[in-house]
């Protein structure tokens, strides 16, 4: 059977030709123009994207200046803060402050013994107890001096006993314990790098005629 629009009537090949027309359209939308506003939308998206993140990017770089100064100040704060917070802790060096101030306050430091540290999250605490021989007057000046350090020393479990015996410049004996804070280093050693020393230091001699 064949099928001509020619045998249609006129109204027929109008229908006809509508009918075609419609479907044409409908094919070029299906399968051209849904894809093309597919992709459309899909680039859209990713230009929107793209401009966020350039925006975001000419924004930290207004900011780098303000960024360099921060950084700045705060190096400058940490080296504030290792001058009262050393990285390493250093019992000869500690014990030769002490007996400095030790012997302009006219104490005499008879005992310099270091604990372990207790760690903390950011620092250590390094407790030494110490055993002192002098007078009032003598050891509160001593204690005044010690918290004039740059390093940060607290004193604690101070003990005070008057001596049976007393002498002009040793009326009383006392103990206590100077807590000083070692900053904690997160850099890896460095090879070759001698560990610090943690060992107790020989007894120290009489702070006085140093």
């Amino acid at each position: 059977m064949e099928l001509s629009l020619t045998k249609l009537p006129w109204w027929g090949q109008v229908v006809a030709f509508v009918v075609l027309a419609l479907g044409g359209v409908g094919a070029f939308y299906y399968y051209v123009e849904m894809p093309a506003q597919e992709e459309l939308a899909t680039r859209q998206t990713q230009l929107t994207a793209i401009r966020a993140e350039i925006q975001r990017g000419l924004t930290t770089a207004n900011k780098l200046a303000e960024f360099r100064s921060q950084v700045a100040d705060l190096e400058g704060r940490l080296s504030n803060l290792r001058a009262i917070l050393p990285e390493e802790k250093d019992a000869q060096f500690l014990l030769r402050q002490l007996q400095t101030v030790a012997a302009q306050s006219n104490i005499t430091i008879k005992s310099f013994k270091p604990s372990p540290t207790v760690m903390k999250t950011m620092h250590a605490e390094w407790p030494i107890a110490l055993e002192l021989d002098g007078t009032y007057h003598n050891l509160a000046t001593f204690f005044d001096r010690v918290g004039r350090f740059t390093r940060i020393v607290n004193i604690s479990a101070v003990d005070i006993k008057g001596r049976d015996k007393p002498g002009s410049n040793s009326t009383i004996t006392a103990s206590c314990v100077a807590t000083t804070f070692v900053l904690m280093d997160k850099s890896p050693a460095k090879p070759g790098a001698k560990p610090a020393a943690s060992g107790a230091p020989a007894a120290p001699a009489a702070a006085k005629g140093l």
